[in-house]
């Protein structure tokens, strides 16, 4: 299998379990069905991070997804997303607490 190839199976899976199975790691359903677009998300910011390389070796491509991906469940295994602050909506500050931009206070236009 080439990295176009990889490129191209992963173009067809839809959910985290399809990705989860596709790499060939263990998950517990109770875990996924609650974080499952968590962890996606997760997954993609992972790969996003990652400098590109310029290997066309798709077993080492593949061998990096399946170890971003399994760290990607493995943080909501150990903890949950709430804590994990994968989606904005959990970034805002607590109720009662206000926030204010630097550019809003000081009327700085961006």
């Amino acid at each position: 299998m080439n990295a176009e190839a990889l490129q191209d199976d992963l173009q067809d899976l839809e959910s985290a379990e399809d990705f989860l199975e596709y790499f060939d790691i263990p998950y517990d359903e109770a875990t996924v069905k609650v974080n499952r677009l968590h962890i996606l998300q997760r997954f993609h910011d992972y790969l996003a991070a990652q400098t590109p390389g310029e290997s066309g070796d798709a077993g080492a491509l593949r061998d990096l997804y399946r170890g971003l991906l399994a760290q990607a469940y493995s943080d909501f295994v150990n903890s949950d997303a709430q804590t994990e602050k994968v989606f904005k909506v959990f970034q805002r500050p607590p109720p009662g607490v206000a926030y204010v931009s630097l550019d809003e206070a000081f009327g700085r236009k961006s």
